[in-house]
């Protein structure tokens, strides 16, 4: 696991040692063991690349690594197979000087080229320079566990695992992107391509990029999707059998690594299910992490502990309280794009708790997307429904029971409205009142005259309805899935995990999220993993019964969160208004403070639960202290 960086230019300037140098050392956390520096001999082209070491400890291992005088990469990520292909490769004559797996995958490009992409199972994000063809091939994994950023003009291409090595460079802009931030707003997140920055992106998921360093012509394109269709006729024993095995298999390739393993134990049925897997394969006992809150409604340390104490882990737990928010500028600075999630905080705290004990720890992340775990599934399921029945539909639509429901009090009865609204909206549109925070109508409200002229008209949620009209079918629950596949997780979720893990130095691995097993489960029928409307995980709790506490598998889901609705109607309410309403926010003048305001005071009254929206909108004005004012150090 590594930090990469890199800088070509185009206008005749050389890179010198010392820029990468710079860059490598704004992402030392995410690689501390090693730094290593290239660059071309013509002066075009630097690579960087900070070192964490989970096999081969040795220098062999060191990056940027070079291969037949020919080859230079800067790789991030664990390949699961690398052994595998190295015993391959070795047969047809290939010798190889370590034992990592940066230099199978040279070997690999070296004899298939981007073909190399296909035989690879893992996760990485990895630039590799051919001083030969003068070509710079980028590529991130299928599903976007590990992160790509660059710049690219006319005179330079910059590229880097976070944008903090790029903002080194004196020609990389620090530049809010209006429209992005419209997109936070709806999502909570920045959807890829965009980051939040003008003219800085994300590569996105499952796709490659070449770079013909004399022309800086830059090149994208997709090398794997994955399909919902067609699916398999599979019983639901032949089901449950296959994603067991799919599931052991896909444990034990991630506990290769020559430094301790342990897992992030949430005590929902993911992490338990992984955990369970991963103490069943291993000789000694494992150790396990997990996170909690005094809040009795937010806590899930009692269902964790019932996992610890099945499998006998060395389990460590951690409680956080009001006083964590003193982590709000680790957030801000380690997370550098407008990010909303409040989870992403415990998921830090839970990460360093781990980090003093291990290097690697295996998470549940996946699950609810790859088998139908969120609420909002159910919702999209009705809703399809209520569309079959005319009588109804029409019902529920006319005024009169808008009128009745906007009698119904609290977070209820916005939640009812919500939906009550989308029933009037085409299928791409409609899952956006279940997945939004500030829909368009809010956001005219939200905003200032001068506010909105910057985010301009575009759809916030356009990344979202184009996957679901991308889907190819009519099944609503798959085109939920395949929407947030593609959008939530990759940008919400595994932005998170990556940038909470690597703050600490933290290698996380997510067995669910195997590609093998996405492309089986890809081919199961939506009602295999939910049954009716309310039967979410149905597949999944079948393969985890008998491994994973009863307790947990019949409990509702509870969502990985701050307890926000208490902290802002208490200890933190101070910092609330004190940021939110503060002269900086007002002279900023993206958001009408009367609107943001009268949100503060609606949840401290009690009325309706708005603390993520809060947070959201705490967080944004952070990022801007952050990235515009630079305030916060």
């Amino acid at each position: 696991m590594c930090g990469i960086t890199g800088k070509i230019r185009f206008d005749g300037q050389p890179v010198t040692a010392a820029d990468i140098a710079r860059m490598n050392a704004a992402i030392v956390h995410r690689g501390p063991d090693d730094t290593g520096t290239y660059v071309s001999r013509d002066g075009r082209v630097g690579l960087g690349a900070q070192r964490l070491a989970i096999v081969d400890l040795t220098p062999a291992g060191h990056q940027p690594m070079r291969f037949r005088e020919r080859y230079s990469i800067v790789f991030n990520g664990e390949l699961y197979n690398f052994r595998a292909l190295r015993a391959e490769l070795e047969a047809t004559g290939e010798r190889f000087r370590s034992q990592t797996d940066t230099e199978v995958l040279l070997a690999l490009y070296h004899r298939d080229g981007p073909g190399c992409l296909e035989r690879v199972r893992g996760m990485f994000a990895f630039a590799l320079y051919d001083e030969q063809e003068r070509v710079l091939f980028c590529a991130r994994d299928r599903i976007g566990k590990k992160p790509f950023k660059y710049y690219h003009d006319g005179r330079v291409f910059l590229f880097a695992s976070e944008l903090k090595a790029l903002f080194t460079q004196a020609e990389c802009p620090r530049e809010p992107d209006f429209p992005a931030l419209g997109e936070y707003l709806a999502l909570q997140y920045v959807p890829s391509p965009r980051t939040g920055f003008r003219n800085i992106q994300k590569l996105e998921p499952g796709h490659l990029l070449t770079l013909d360093v004399p022309s800086g012509r830059v090149q994208k394109r997709r090398y794997w999707s994955l399909r919902l269709a067609p699916k398999q006729s599979f019983g639901a024993q032949e089901w449950r059998d296959r994603v067991r095995s799919a599931l052991d298999e896909a444990v034990g390739v991630r506990l290769v690594a020559d430094v301790p393993v342990g897992t992030l134990l949430s005590g929902g049925i993911d992490s338990s299910l992984v955990t369970a897997l991963m103490a069943r394969a291993s000789t000694n006992p494992i150790r396990t992490f997990s996170v909690g809150f005094p809040e009795f409604s937010h806590d899930e340390l009692p269902y964790a502990r019932l996992v610890a104490e099945r499998y006998g882990t060395v389990h460590t737990e951690c409680v956080v309280e009001p006083g964590a928010v003193r982590e709000l500028t680790t957030l801000v600075r380690q997370f550098e794009e407008p990010f909303g999630d409040s989870s992403a905080l415990p998921t830090l705290l839970v990460c360093r708790s781990a980090r003093s004990h291990v290097t690697v720890a295996l998470t549940g992340d996946g699950g609810d997307e790859n088998f139908g775990g969120y609420p909002r599934y159910s919702v999209q399921k009705l809703a399809s429904a209520i569309d079959r029945v005319q009588l109804l539909r029409t019902l529920l639509t006319s005024a009169g029971v808008h009128a009745l429901a906007r009698r119904v009090p609290q977070t209820a009865g916005f939640r009812l409205r919500r939906f009550l609204q989308s029933l009037s909206a085409p299928s791409p549109e409609r899952y956006a009142a279940y997945i939004g925070y500030f829909l368009r109508d809010e956001q005219r409200h939200l905003l200032t005259p001068d506010g909105a002229r910057a985010v301009g008209t575009g759809d916030p949620f356009a990344a979202v309805a184009e996957r679901i009209r991308a889907s190819g079918t009519d099944d609503p629950v798959d085109q939920a899935l395949e929407a947030d596949l593609h959008t939530y997780l990759p940008d919400d979720l595994l932005v998170k995990m990556d940038l909470a893990s690597m703050a600490v130095s933290l290698e996380v691995r997510s067995p669910l999220l195997d590609h093998h097993l996405l492309e089986l489960t890809a081919t199961m029928p939506s009602a295999l993993k939910i049954r009716g409307i309310t039967g979410r995980k149905a597949l999944l709790k079948n393969v985890a019964r008998g491994l994973v506490p009863d307790e947990i598998l019949s409990r509702p889901k509870q969502g990985f969160s701050l307890p926000l609705d208490w902290w802002f109607r208490g200890a933190l309410q101070p910092l609330l208004r004190e940021t939110l309403l503060s002269e900086r926010a007002r002279r900023r003048g993206f958001l009408h403070q009367a609107a943001v305001k009268a949100l503060v005071d609606q949840h401290v009254s009690g009325g309706v639960n708005r603390g993520k929206f809060l947070w959201l909108l705490l967080m944004l004005e952070l990022w801007f202290q952050h990235a515009v004012d630079r305030r916060i150090s």
